[in-house]
């Protein structure tokens, strides 16, 4: 899936302002996310492991430092390596790395026209990784 938009940020001065305000208007779901700052939110319908049926689900954090304005996330496979692209090519990383846990890691860029983006790369899940390198040999 690398390389889609995969989610979307909504920065907000008062997040409880900005939750009643969005689940009232679009009947969005929210979801606190215990110790983070983050509520997660749900647009569309999810299926049984709670995944987006059709569209795409989002965020909202308290909006301070670069992250002001709604972003974008794109899914990526190596963070790392797109972040040094990115500032090969004339972007800068804006928030380094950062290990979600038990789901994977983000980070923010701003591009070559002074926007700020979200990176996404998905933790491999427990197993997947060995069995993947079992396949090697084979």
């Amino acid at each position: 899936m690398s390389g889609q938009v995969v989610h979307f940020e909504i920065p907000a001065e008062d997040t409880d302002r900005a939750r009643e305000f969005y689940s009232s208007v679009f009947q969005w779901g929210m979801r606190a996310m215990p110790g983070m700052g983050y509520d997660l939110i749900q647009t569309p319908p999810t299926d049984e492991a709670g995944m987006p049926a059709a569209g795409i689900n989002g965020g909202m954090f308290r909006r301070e430092g670069e992250l002001v304005a709604p972003i974008v996330v794109i899914d990526v496979d190596d963070i790392d390596a797109v972040l040094e692209k990115i500032g090969a090519l004339g972007g800068s990383t804006v928030v380094p790395k950062v290990e979600v846990p038990g789901m994977g890691w983000n980070a923010y860029f701003r591009d070559s026209e002074g926007n700020v983006v979200g990176l996404w790369q998905n933790a491999v899940p427990e197993g997947a990784a060995a069995a993947a390198g079992d396949d090697i040999g084979a």
